[in-house]
């Protein structure tokens, strides 16, 4: 069932609910938490088409805001509220309300969503796209208990990272850190077939791809070892690779589906290491609402010290400049001396 209401308040839209679930025969709640999606009209649609499909583990009140463009000054002045109220087939395993904002009633967004919250039941704040700095200080992020946001939908995800762990506060996640669950389990699991000591690590995958980072802030985090990122051209995250003195262990995954684990004195095992919907990490998330104590120590461990692990693979193509820029003194160098030159500058330039 699906019942509009233009130029409406949140207490016509809370009656539209409960005259909705009568009509259908379904009075009874049976959801376990409010979820609000703060996005735009271009991604509500597959922002909701997500919810929807996670709703099937965790029924719940799905709450869209959508915050309209004014066009005019006078449109921007006055504040109008547009919904949708979507009961049964419509709205997954629970109950949807969009709302649609104008005007000046943009700036106060909150004050139209706190009287659909559930009573006595947590509130998740998840933004697809465009969302803030400083989520737990956002007027609809200091709402919930937990904030989903998804660094790999910003301009630049590496700096994304770092705003992320200047404004951190528990209850703050990443859907860019729910892709990496499988690798962080499939890479623990093999320490612990493996009980060696690491002694560095790489990480591979594509530019920009904030997965790879948090992935090699972990493992520089909990191993206390250097962690090399390098770039591949994916799909996502490729590879990692971890040194020891047995051997290296080696997680590779080139097509995105299937992965091989690779560990010294045992046969190469295929792993089942799919790129996951994002309803998939949705409900992942959905399923704890306490602070993710591990999420925060790799995201404050930061890229910059990536940045520096990295540094020392430099040392070798600088210590090769004196001999490159010696060279043209030379009376007549000979061709071999002038290949290797090249070759050891190749390193300097990955």
């Amino acid at each position: 069932m699906k019942i509009d209401l233009t130029e409406t308040t949140s207490s016509k839209i809370n009656s539209a609910l409960v005259q909705a679930r009568r009509d259908i025969g379904t009075p009874a709640i049976g959801m376990v938490l409010t979820l609000v999606i703060v996005t735009d009209e271009e991604n509500a649609y597959d922002a909701l088409k997500s919810a929807n499909d996670a709703s099937h583990e965790h029924p719940s009140r799905i709450i869209v805001v959508i915050k309209r463009v004014s066009r005019s000054p006078r449109s921007r002045r006055d504040a109008r509220l547009d919904a949708e109220v979507r009961v049964g087939a419509d709205a997954g395993s629970g109950e949807t309300v969009v709302l649609r904002l104008h005007g000046e009633l943009v700036d106060h967004a909150q004050s139209v969503v706190l009287p659909l919250l559930l009573p006595d039941a947590p509130v998740v704040v998840w933004w697809p796209e465009g969302a803030p700095a400083d989520l737990a200080g956002d007027p609809l992020g200091a709402l919930g208990q937990r904030r989903i946001t998804d660094t790999y939908s910003c301009e630049e995800p590496t700096g994304a990272l770092g705003e992320r762990a200047a404004t951190y506060a528990p209850g703050d996640t990443d859907l860019s850190w729910t892709r990496i669950t499988p690798w962080r389990s499939m890479l623990a699991a093999a320490l612990d077939q493996q009980p060696v000591k690491v002694t560095s690590a790489v990480v591979e995958g594509e530019d920009e791809n904030p997965s790879c980072e948090l992935l090699a802030m972990w493992l520089a985090d909990r191993l206390g070892v250097p962690v090399q990122r390098t770039l591949s051209s994916g799909p996502g995250l490729t590879a990692v690779r971890l040194e020891t003195k047995d051997g290296e262990i080696v997680l590779d995954r080139a097509d995105g589906l299937l992965a091989t684990l690779s560990m010294p004195g045992q046969p190469d095992r295929a792993v089942a290491l799919k790129r996951r919907e994002t309803a998939e990490l949705l409900a992942e998330e959905l399923r704890r609402l306490d602070p993710d104590n591990i999420y925060a120590e790799a995201l404050k461990f930061g890229v910059a010290k990536l940045e520096q692990v990295k540094s020392p693979q430099a040392e070798p193509a600088a210590a090769a400049e004196p001999a490159e820029q010696a060279a043209p003194a030379a009376a007549a160098p000979k061709p071999g001396a002038k290949a290797a030159g090249k070759k050891s500058s190749t390193p300097a330039k990955q």
